[in-house]
């Protein structure tokens, strides 16, 4: 017998498990009829492809056992099973995805942690919610050998040899003294018939039954009978019309392990030249790995009801996955590899359908149930737009999904609603982005002249944005235009105007130059402010510029990329401008200077390097103009 420590993530789950709150305490039978299933998908597919699994017998069932007496319940499958290197593995160790994000959210608060198990598919180790003993008998298919795995949820578990008439794996779980309701055969059934009715296998337990009186009986008599309890048809290959929504939501929690309500499902049968099925759910909740590149795929593939695989990231394109469900083609080998996968023109033609059948759907639920596709979006919005750049084929499909704020406006809007209002003749779209709060994006002075010419602007304040929306350039007829960028035409008085006023600083811009030095690429005169002194413009000419956008997209904030220097444009019309500009006081003038460039700083929602330095200026220019 060998003692293993467990990884101290499990140690994490397991005290969460035996300790939790959690009211739907059922979910046990969920996760581990499901993990049965997925063993059974898998030797399906071994004996199907590999020379190795050609001999092995494929028998597939799931059976329930509940002994009254010893109060133990035991699930068993004649699936692939693990040997003693797997139990270590699987049993010892999470290497799922999400697991980190999972327990970085527990607070030590048992009623807000509890909620949190809905959230995560704890798999095995829900079974710790109901037993205090659990053992796992197990045979690897194609081995002779079998191994037994125990705990009592302590820190440590064991692995010793035994004995198991064929392959497949049994969970035997040693009921807490509390928990006897699990040992009712009607509340397992019911349980059964809930999550796991379309698990494509048959599921078996004993069942009493009423055997009626035969011919020269006097009474009839209770029998025990082993029967099938679930339907073990795959939900996906129904007709959607024999499909009730309760199955619809039940099938759901069973792939996703979700104790959430999907917000929306879609089933799509293909027929013709291609023929597949899918079926797409939009959970309630983000995943809780949902930001994570390790991320756990939602999708199952399976080719002709035989599960392929579930761990492939190519099979949906990214934005989309927070998606749950199942592809079944009918034109895939068995044999299909993963680098097949990737490049094979059918699953490409799946994929690209199954997209503009999501994105469509989306669009639907957005023009006709606006407080759940508001639900939606507040979920899933941000990993939508990561669709701009890299589904340059359906830009415009997820444009029109997007709800943004806009400068005029006090709550998102549909994109589509904000085109409707952009100018006919010109079809510019203007736009401003930039991490920071909304509230003072929105009093960016880079807004001041649109906000005069009563002018609405996309204001895009998420980190997101400022990476995808510099890439977008234009959405049908229309160009998109960053604020900075964009020309708003003055009359030839007002042009004439201007011109005179900038001639009338030049001097002084060279002064705010001189005294500025390398802290600004050249100091200008702008008439596109009409409330602020002065703003921060970027030249895009500037080849850092370009490197510092790349280096933003691929996720490589900073890095060595030594920091753009911006150009500080000042409003002639401003009182202070012009008191400036008529001093004499060098020393004013360079003081000046600095705290204008702090200011613009502050507007752009930047932090001061020297902020010791920013209050002397500050206040030397305050005591000589007391």
């Amino acid at each position: 017998m060998a003692k293993h420590q467990f990884q101290t993530e499990v140690s994490q789950i397991l005290h969460l498990m035996i300790h939790s709150l959690y009211s739907n305490k059922e979910i046990f039978v969920r996760e581990l009829v499901s993990n049965a299933s997925d063993a059974l998908d898998k030797l399906n597919m071994l004996v199907l492809t590999d020379e190795k699994y050609k001999g092995v017998a494929f028998n597939p069932r799931i059976d329930i056992a509940l002994d009254k007496e010893a109060k133990t319940i035991t699930i068993s499958d004649t699936g692939i099973g693990m040997n003693e290197s797997d139990l270590v593995e699987n049993l010892g160790t999470i290497a799922k995805s999400g697991t980190k994000a999972f327990l970085e959210q527990l607070t030590g608060d048992q009623k807000k942690d509890s909620k949190l198990i809905g959230q995560f598919g704890v798999g095995f180790y829900a079974s710790f919610m109901v037993a205090d003993k659990v053992e796992v008998i197990s045979r690897k298919a194609g081995e002779e050998n079998a191994y037994k795995w125990s705990s009592m949820a302590g820190s440590e578990y064991e692995i010793e040899p035994a004995s198991r008439e064929s392959h497949g794996t049994s969970i035997i779980m040693h009921l807490k003294e509390d928990e006897s309701e699990f040992l009712d055969g009607w509340r397992i059934e019911n349980i059964i018939k809930k999550y796991s009715n379309h698990i494509p296998f048959p599921i078996f337990m004993d069942k009493e039954e009423w055997v009626a009186p035969k011919e020269g009986e006097e009474k009839g008599h209770n029998e025990i009978v082993n029967k099938q309890i679930n339907k073990a048809n795959a939900l996906w290959t129904i007709s959607k019309n024999d499909i009730t929504d309760e199955e619809y939501k039940d099938f759901y929690s069973s792939i996703a392990h979700d104790s959430g309500e999907p917000l929306l499902w879609m089933h799509n049968k293909a027929e013709g030249s291609l023929e597949y099925t899918t079926l797409f759910y939009v959970p309630s909740k983000a995943p809780m790995d949902l930001y994570r590149v390790d991320y756990q795929s939602g999708i199952k593939l399976y080719i002709n009801r035989v599960f392929i695989t579930d761990d492939e990231k190519e099979l949906m394109p990214t934005y989309l996955r927070f998606l749950r469900g199942v592809i079944d083609s009918a034109d895939l080998p068995l044999n299909v590899s993963r680098e097949i996968l990737q490049s094979n023109k059918v699953m490409a033609k799946i994929k690209n359908a199954s997209v503009k059948k999501v994105l469509g759907e989306l669009a639907k639920l957005a023009e006709n149930d606006a407080a759940k596709y508001d639900a939606f979006y507040k979920e899933f919005g941000n990993v939508l737009k990561e669709g701009l750049y890299s589904d340059f084929g359906n830009r415009e499909k997820i444009l029109e999904l997007l709800k943004l704020n806009t400068l005029n406006s006090d709550t998102p809007v549909m994109f589509g609603d904000f085109v409707k209002n952009v100018d006919e003749e010109k079809k510019e779209i203007y736009y401003i982005t930039a991490k920071m709060s909304l509230s003072m994006l929105k009093n960016s002075p880079a807004l001041e002249r649109f906000k005069a010419k009563g002018i609405d602007v996309l204001v895009l304040n998420e980190e997101i944005d400022t990476i995808v929306f510099p890439m977008v350039s234009e959405y049908n007829e229309y160009k998109f235009i960053n604020v900075s960028d964009a020309k708003l035409e003055a009359s030839e008085e007002e042009k004439k105007e201007q011109e005179e006023k900038a001639k009338g600083l030049e001097s002084f811009v060279g002064q705010l130059e001189n005294a500025l030095g390398e802290k600004v690429k050249k100091v200008e005169t702008t008439f596109d402010l009409t409330e602020s002194a002065v703003c921060l413009k970027i030249d895009k000419e500037d080849p850092g510029y370009m490197m510092a956008q790349m280096m933003k997209q691929f996720g490589q904030m900073g890095g060595d990329i030594p920091p753009i220097k911006p150009i500080l444009q000042i409003n002639p019309n401003h009182e202070l401008i012009k008191k400036l500009s008529d001093s004499a006081d060098m020393n004013l003038i360079e003081d000046a200077a600095h705290v204008l460039l702090d200011q613009a700083k502050l507007y752009e929602g930047e932090t001061l390097e020297d902020t010791a330095g920013f209050i002397a200026r500050l206040n030397r220019i305050m005591a000589k103009a007391l």
